[in-house]
């Protein structure tokens, strides 16, 4: 079941769709089984379970069930109250007070507004090197921290007591709900942290956990991972489920055979499974706010710096024919980085009104011809690079497709590596190559999200594309007109139209992300917007 609404941060909505696996709502609609046992699967290894270093979606969907923010996203992508029962705002919104409720760790420790301010100091702090540091620059002398200027003590956010969090912004951000609801904004025992040293959150007992469950099955290198029920959650007496087994499985075949002997109670499609699975009652095609598009290595190799070569390597791309031949499971054409449905404005989405056509362009006759002036710029005669990927199947369709159409280009050799979900984003993350497909998904409702990944100085603009207009005008957004929502609109729709014009990234498609899920599995929450998941209120029920 597919529910839509709108829901508005500020002067921007968000088209956010929550589905509801098979459409169960609550445990009086079917009585649950004995076995509170779910099995599900997931496309990649589990990464990391520090929030202060997760970057991905499977590291995020499995703290998000392990651990918990002052708020929550609900359904709807609405912010409802975490460990924070309540909280208010200044008149001048710049400063946030959370009234936390009484709740503990894993370990019977007592989750306090310390753990917050440690959590938060430790994400910014330079030295432990968060990605995701950077959603906190609007908090006040996060910046100057992440630059080694401040010592993180200074940072905008202060214990009042044991049970209270005090939070003071540079200037108002209508979305701050919504990042406090993220796993980068969630609370760590210092206790754990120091005690478990280098250890600590690379395995299931180096660790505690806040959240409805405990990981209590992972090696750090497992396929396989295990969560169970945390008696200690302050909720626990709705927690319906006992354990979650997620698996790892790479083969859409192998994930599909599970399915059906009942080894897996849910699997996503790939391949000709999206089409072959769409009229079973079991189907279920999920929106995603997710974006696949290729990063080129600008730092490594002068002819990535070349802007025309860059334009021929979007122009000879036929993303219709990817979407609809290729992957064929709801994805589509993406018109940038920020997806269509994220935000509205007016009833105006931003996918359309910061979008230029000719970035999206399918011309290969355009694209030889400014290929052979790349070449020609650049001292060449011919080019070769290594095109970067998950070794998953969507991975494996992408750069094959895509080396299908750059060999098209003159004298250009593309090589592919596909490469296991933690160490590809380990070396993009490092810059150890030449193009990669980037997957990136929204963390919270606004276009910021995206935007800001391409800033000059953002860790995660792994290309190292850099532009003074497109900076300041992220910078605009963010700071001068934060607090005026048609300047700030403005400023990001402007913003988008530079990256797509120098091609500072190769946007390819939105995702789909088509599912099979058992009808005995009910009360499983899908949230677009991180294209994250919430179990605290399954169940599995009696057949």
């Amino acid at each position: 079941m597919k529910v839509k609404s709108i829901v508005k941060l500020g002067a921007v909505a968000a088209l956010a769709t929550v589905s509801l696996a098979a459409c169960g709502t609550s445990s009086s609609s079917s009585k649950q089984a004995k076995d509170q046992t779910l099995t599900w699967m997931e496309s990649s290894t589990l990464p990391t379970m520090d929030n202060s270093l997760a970057t991905d979606v499977v590291s995020g969907e499995t703290l998000n069930n392990t651990g918990e923010g002052l708020l929550k996203f609900g359904k709807n992508s609405s912010t409802h109250p975490g460990v924070a029962k309540s909280y208010t705002k200044s008149k001048d919104g710049k400063t946030y007070t959370f009234n936390l409720r009484k709740s503990n760790w894993s370990n019977g420790d007592k989750v306090t507004a310390r753990d917050f301010v440690y959590g938060w100091q430790r994400t910014v702090n330079p030295k432990t090197g968060s990605q995701y540091a950077y959603l906190y620059a609007d908090v006040l002398n996060a910046n100057a921290i992440m630059k080694g200027k401040k010592a993180v003590s200074t940072l905008g956010i202060k214990a009042v007591g044991d049970y209270k969090v005090k939070v003071t912004l540079v200037h108002p951000v209508s979305y701050f709900p919504t990042l406090v609801a993220q796993t980068a904004f969630f609370p760590q025992n210092k206790t754990a942290v120091t005690k478990y040293g280098k250890k600590y959150a690379t395995n299931a007992k180096d660790n505690v956990y806040n959240g409805p469950f405990k990981l209590t099955y992972w090696t750090g290198t497992s396929d396989n991972w295990t969560l169970s029920k945390n008696s200690k959650y302050w909720d626990a007496k709705n927690v319906k489920l006992d354990k979650i087994k997620f698996s790892a499985v790479k083969d859409p075949q192998t994930a599909l055979s599970q399915y059906q002997s009942g080894k897996l109670d849910a699997i996503y499609l790939s391949g000709q499974q999206p089409k072959n699975y769409k009229n079973d009652k079991d189907y279920h095609a999920r929106n995603s706010s997710r974006v696949t598009y290729i990063e080129l290595n600008e730092k490594k190799d002068s002819m990535m710096r070349n802007k025309k070569a860059r334009q021929a390597l979007s122009l000879v791309l036929n993303r219709k024919q990817f979407v609809n031949k290729v992957m064929d499971d709801g994805s589509k054409v993406a018109t940038g980085i920020v997806t269509s449905g994220l935000a509205i404005r007016n009833g105006k989405d931003f996918a359309k009104e910061g979008t230029i056509p000719a970035a999206m362009e399918h011309n290969v006759a355009k694209a030889q011809k400014l290929w052979k002036q790349a070449l020609k710029e650049t001292g060449r005669k011919s080019y070769a690079l290594t095109l970067m990927a998950d070794d998953t199947a969507e991975g494996k369709s992408t750069t094959e497709y895509v080396q299908s159409q750059w060999s098209k280009l003159s004298n250009f050799k593309v090589t592919n590596s596909n490469l296991p979900y933690k160490t590809r984003l380990s070396r993009s993350a490092s810059g150890q190559f030449d193009a990669v497909v980037t997957l990136w998904g929204a963390d919270f409702p606004d276009p910021i999200t995206d935007l800001s990944l391409f800033t000059s100085d953002n860790t995660y603009n792994n290309g190292k594309w850099s532009n003074k207009t497109y900076d300041k005008l992220i910078n605009d957004a963010t700071t001068t007109n934060a607090n005026k929502p048609a300047a700030r609109w403005q400023n990001m729709v402007d913003a988008q139209k530079v990256l797509l014009k120098d091609q500072g990234i190769i946007p390819v498609s939105q995702s789909g992300k088509p599912q099979l899920v058992k009808s005995k599995v009910k009360g499983v929450v899908y949230f677009p917007v991180s294209s994250n998941w919430d179990f605290s209120k399954a169940y599995i029920a009696n057949k």
